[in-house]
């Protein structure tokens, strides 16, 4: 199972949020470089990078962190946050990124999806955060009314392999994935599911590797030393 170490960026600093919620913020590395090299040491060859201000205000703030990141460490990047248009897509790439995220924009805007996929293929990746099922949108400050399972479905039929699916009820909790709710998808759809959100203990990272998610994405307890990385790697990765 692939692991991702995660670098959520605010102001260019590599911070945690608890349920998504901005007034709710951690600052763990004023250098997200920094926070690369701890995870690269630790034997990770792949990082999970998301821009935060972008998400929430629909700008693009982390290319020059990512061709950073990319030149010193030369990891697999996937990151997301932000991405509202296909050259913010490509800019990322540019940059050094080897998959994006799309995820406010595949509710928004679908179109953007189906453009992406045929462009770049397997380098695009959906990002489904979700509350209670229904999908997230705007850095979480808004609930649509599209179930995770439809946005699934509908993004399937545009070529998308790979989601990343977050529940935001757990993320940042340090409470465990939403294992019922990623089972579910991985189960419905036969798509790539990457869990995210509250993943905390070893039998968290087991458990999700059980129901045969492509991934997992882990957050605030690298940061606290909930989980040692190193020994993450050796286990599951």
């Amino acid at each position: 199972m692939l692991i991702y170490p995660a670098i959520d960026i605010i102001d260019g600093k590599a911070v945690r949020l608890s349920q998504g919620k901005f007034d709710d913020v951690t600052i763990y590395n004023d250098t997200p470089s920094d926070a690369a090299s701890d995870w690269v040491r630790a034997g990770a060859d792949r990082i999970h990078i998301v821009d935060l201000d972008g998400a929430r205000y629909g700008n693009s703030f982390i290319t020059d962190i990512i061709k950073d990141i990319k030149n010193k460490y030369n990891v697999y990047i996937q990151t997301g946050g932000g991405v509202r248009s296909l050259r913010d897509i490509e800019d990322r790439i540019n940059a050094g990124a080897s998959r994006v995220i799309i995820g406010t924009a595949a509710v928004k805007n679908p179109e953007l999806v189906r453009e992406a996929v045929k462009l770049y293929g397997d380098k695009i990746a959906v990002g489904i955060d979700a509350k209670n099922g229904m999908v997230a949108i705007s850095g979480w400050e808004e609930i649509s009314s599209v179930k995770a399972v439809d946005l699934c479905h509908e993004m399937k039929k545009y070529g998308v392999n790979t989601v990343i699916y977050t529940d935001i009820s757990k993320d940042g909790m340090m409470s465990g994935p939403n294992i019922h709710a990623t089972k579910e998808l991985i189960d419905k759809t036969g798509m790539n599911i990457i869990a995210s959100g509250g993943v905390s203990h070893m039998r968290d990272i087991e458990n999700v590797m059980n129901i045969n998610a492509a991934g997992v994405i882990i957050g605030k307890a690298l940061y606290n030393g909930a989980l040692d990385l190193k020994e993450v790697i050796e286990k599951f990765g």
